[in-house]
């Protein structure tokens, strides 16, 4: 269907400009609220800045790309008129794309839901004002706990939990109690028994995710990535991500129907060259607003309900949507702008270049990395205490370790990634996320993998040529930050460990682990932030 991005394909006078961004995806959208298609346009932009200002992966551009044009084309079908610039068009900035559709239709009123993204709502906000058009701003009912609900939360709190949230959004939601309204089972967290690994035999006849095969859309957003930014990391040619709301619902389900009943047991469990596992690959479908997260509560509550999934895996999926996932919302827009600047370790090391290439020899990594950038996926194992735990350790800023992180995943939003990356990952809010910093040896890796009997380094050693760098990181970090962390009450054992070593074997862990930074540092003073 052709573009339209003239006056002339809209009828007038025009009473509203319903902004519609790339992770608003959601025909019952409160932006739909009242709108009538006689005198009303639906605006859509994709533009070049959300692709460049971090040096976004193809599949991450692509997901975006192929979502929003289907989200388009289903709209026209409804005889709804869409004013949709491609990326084609040229256009710099979401504001300044936005200024060009203000001058062009004249709109009464600008009706956009809240954006996810802070940056991203200010200069929308400011781009209205300039135009002196006015604004009609809606909360985004997609989510299950506002931003007034979250600050009362907050209020008067020294410490935020999301356990404690997490209660009260199971309470206040009726998901997984029983008829006295007490959690199901007896207990709120299931997490104990959520923490299996694969053994020496690995995983076995895990049930593949269903695929989706581009269709001629699709196709076209492939063919136009590639050829738009060629230098840019990242595969298409295994490109099967669910781009429409139908798929979606069908990714849920085969979810729900054949691997959450494993979930649970093994989601902290990882193994080369197996990327999916037992996780549901619907993440970028609900940060793109396909689904719902309540019809996910749900379907995963009717699978335990009629026995098809046990209460620990059920209990642990479900917590990560009403629970991590509301609460990492709700911290980034409590404490944003000023949560972005946060650096409580002072950690100041460039990130390694080798997280552009997954060229290392350090096989946890190299098959983290790798499976990254080709597909846009790690699950949140591999994220956490592969890659984010290497950046703790070696004192990435992270600054630099956040833009990595929004630039690989195909369902990296802003205020879903910052909080998880800043304060979960790298421990730089000093606490907010996190109780501790999680900070591990090489030999968790080893556990939770078989990525160290294929790699040249043991776990077990801090120092030598064959010591695993996360083991001599993870020495060295505690002795950097010992008094730090001696006041933690949950990193007391750990701290104490530090009693073992010897002043001269202290030496040699700081020595090893100042050898390992500077090998991994860029020649110069230059930094490792784009490829």
């Amino acid at each position: 269907m052709p573009n339209q991005s003239t006056a002339e394909s809209i009828r007038r006078p025009v009473r509203h400009l319903i902004v519609i961004l790339g992770d608003q995806l959601d025909r019952h959208s409160p932006a739909f609220d009242g709108f009538d298609s006689e005198r009303d346009i639906v605006w859509m932009a994709e533009v070049i800045e959300e692709s460049i200002k971090v040096p976004v992966s193809l599949p991450r551009i692509a997901i975006f790309l192929a979502c929003m044009r289907h989200f388009r084309d289903a709209l026209r079908r409804e005889k709804i008129h869409v004013d949709y610039r491609e990326i084609s068009l040229g256009e710099s900035s979401l504001a300044d794309a936005l200024k060009s559709a203000l001058q062009c239709h004249q709109p009464a009123k600008v009706v956009m839901v809240e954006p996810g993204e802070w940056s991203v709502r200010e200069s929308l906000r400011a781009a209205v004002a300039q135009h002196s058009v006015l604004l009609d701003e809606r909360a985004d009912e997609h989510f299950l706990c506002s931003h007034r609900e979250f600050a009362d939360h907050a209020h008067g709190r020294k410490q935020l939990r999301m356990e404690f949230f997490y209660r009260e959004m199971r309470r206040k939601h009726q998901v997984l109690l029983d008829g006295d309204g007490k959690p199901e089972g007896g207990d709120w967290n299931y997490d104990a028994e959520n923490r299996g690994s694969f053994g020496k035999t690995g995983p076995v006849d895990v049930p593949a995710p269903v695929r989706f095969a581009p269709d001629s859309l699709t196709v076209q957003v492939i063919d136009e990535v590639r050829r738009l930014f060629p230098q840019h990391v990242g595969k298409l040619d295994r490109f099967d991500w669910p781009v429409t709301r139908d798929q979606a619902l069908i990714a849920l389900q085969d979810f729900i129907d054949h691997r959450l009943s494993h979930f649970g047991e093994y989601q902290d469990a990882m193994w080369t060259r197996e990327p999916w596992l037992y996780h549901s690959r619907i993440s970028a479908a609900l940060n793109l607003k396909l689904l719902n997260p309540l019809e996910v509560i749900r379907a995963a509550e009717l699978a335990y309900r009629s026995g098809r999934a046990p209460l620990a895996a059920t209990e642990g999926f479900i917590r990560q949507i009403l629970g991590w996932r509301e609460y990492v919302r709700g911290v980034y827009w409590h404490l944003m702008p000023g949560y972005l600047e946060r650096n409580t370790m002072r950690a100041s090391e460039p990130l390694p270049s080798f997280f552009w290439t997954a060229r290392t020899d350090m096989q946890c990594l190299s098959d983290s990395i790798g499976q990254t950038l080709d597909l846009g996926y790690a699950h949140h194992i591999q994220r956490l205490m592969v890659t984010g735990l290497f950046c703790l350790l070696l004192g990435v800023d992270p600054k630099e370790v956040h833009a990595w992180y929004l630039s690989v995943y195909v369902d990296a939003v802003e205020w879903v990634e910052l909080p998880n990356t800043l304060g979960m990952s790298q421990y730089a809010d000093g606490g907010v996320m996190a109780s501790k910093p999680y900070i591990a040896s090489g030999r968790y890796i080893d556990k939770m993998s078989n990525y160290c009997r294929q790699c040249r380094y043991k776990p077990a050693e801090a120092t030598g040529k064959t010591a695993c760098p996360f083991t001599t990181l993870y020495w060295d970090f505690l002795i950097r930050h010992e008094q730090d962390l001696s006041g933690n009450p949950r990193m007391v054992m750990q701290v104490r460990n530090l009693a073992r070593l010897t002043e001269a074997r202290r030496a040699e862990v700081i020595a090893a682990a100042r050898d390992l930074r500077q090998s991994l540092r860029p020649q110069g003073n230059g930094s490792n932030l784009a490829p």
